[in-house]
């Protein structure tokens, strides 16, 4: 993109949308062709540092319309001897694919043989490739991608799902325990939290429920957070989160009541993850984001969560925003915020021909901010995925006065 091109601001919608299609089509050609992508996907593995990812992948039926959905299925091991974890690589190749109708499915090998294999530091940024690569070379669909995985693979989804909601549709936990992290991030992302009634190791099958809790209380106060916990009645650590035959299950009928008073009454439900999770499209613009900033993960490029931008390296604090597509307005508020935020926008959420109001911790700003090519160029390459370009953006950072200020956002 040359200096002029990158100068050029939009005068139309129509303009807009013809520019958006062929800057994601010019990104699409360059990075298919780029030898070390084509490398990663003809070899199925990916490096980032010393850490080095393997993936086995299948393609399963005919791709729909709109692009395949993509699952990426987690397998257990964890802190084990290597061949303990590449024989739980081998089950999770087929351990879901068996509930797949029309698909890609891809199990990625934990990139080392520790408690935390499918969360290192170094994961992240490959999961961002890995998803990235299966956009541009299996032609997935960017809004139907699922995370799911079972005991180690559970602690994974815990850990990967609110530090990277953004990337999926749904996702499924199973087995696994949370280790403390928060939930704040997954309001438009939904979870469903499996567990054996009789997992007692890690203290699994309580920590189910109180997480279950959490996400009904996160729930009761801002909405969104959809989420279901299937207890498996009298099961261990191993049960049917995959049954073929879609066979239902007998859980715990009332989850907070088994924890609080013991109740162990049953009903039986259908715990196929895979369908679970199906049933669910990604928003990627959703009216309402809730943003914990402290959960993150440290080593990836991507600095954007839905349409909100953290404008500081180590961003802290947190972030509510609405959009009020009726108003032409944003709504922000922030909880000891370090650093600036940018509001990131695009044709689809709101007008960004005329003015935009923005209303951030009580503050009143209108701004008006022409698109520009050049931040369509970089929002298009941070997170290569068509429906997270955003031509206009609006800047906002305190003044020396403390007030908020409005700008052009590059």
């Amino acid at each position: 993109m040359g200096d002029k091109e990158a100068g050029m601001k939009f005068k139309s919608a129509a303009e807009l949308a013809e520019a958006r299609e062929r800057v994601w089509e010019e990104y699409a050609e360059r990075a298919k062709s780029d030898p070390q992508r084509k490398e990663e996907f003809e070899t199925k593995t990916m490096v980032f540092g010393d850490a080095v990812m393997r993936y086995e992948m299948y393609v399963i039926g005919e791709k729909p319309e709109g692009g395949y959905p993509l699952y990426i299925a987690l397998h257990g091991g964890g802190g084990a001897p290597k061949a303990l974890n590449d024989s739980q690589w081998e089950h999770m190749k087929v351990y879901y694919r068996r509930s797949v109708g029309c698909g890609v499915y891809v199990a990625p090998r934990g990139v080392r043989d520790t408690w935390n294999t499918h969360f290192n530091d170094e994961s992240y940024p490959l999961y961002d490739r890995l998803i990235e690569n299966m956009i541009l070379f299996a032609g997935v669909d960017p809004n139907r991608v699922y995370l799911l995985g079972f005991s180690a693979g559970g602690d994974g989804v815990y850990a990967i799902t609110p530090r990277m909601a953004d990337r999926f549709a749904a996702a499924n936990m199973s087995a696994g325990h949370p280790n403390g992290v928060s939930l704040k991030n997954l309001y438009s992302l939904p979870l469903a939290i499996q567990v054996g009634e009789r997992d007692t190791a890690y203290g699994r099958n309580t920590e189910a429920a109180v997480y279950d809790g959490l996400l009904g209380s996160l729930a009761a106060a801002e909405g969104g957070y959809v989420h279901r916990t299937f207890i498996h009645y009298e099961k261990p650590h191993n049960f049917y989160d995959n049954h073929p035959e879609r066979e239902p299950q007998k859980v715990i009928a009332d989850v907070r009541a088994w924890k609080e008073n013991g109740d162990r009454s049953t009903i039986f439900a259908n715990t196929n993850a895979v369908d679970w999770v199906t049933a669910f499209e990604r928003k990627p613009y959703p009216e309402k984001i809730i943003w914990d900033l402290g959960t993150r993960a440290p080593m990836r490029r991507v600095r954007s969560f839905y349409w909100l931008r953290a404008d500081s390296p180590e961003p802290a604090g947190e972030v509510k925003a609405q959009l009020d597509r009726a108003n032409n307005s944003v709504m922000v508020e922030t909880k000891d915020l370090r650093g600036g935020l940018t509001v990131l926008l695009n044709e689809d959420m709101l007008d960004i021909f005329a003015p935009v109001k923005i209303e951030i911790d009580g503050e009143k700003l209108e701004v008006y901010d022409q698109p520009s090519m050049k931040l369509l160029y970089h929002t298009t390459l941070e997170r290569g995925d068509r429906f997270f370009q955003f031509a206009a953006g609006v800047k906002l950072c305190r003044g020396e006065d403390g007030s908020w200020k409005a700008e052009q956002a590059v």
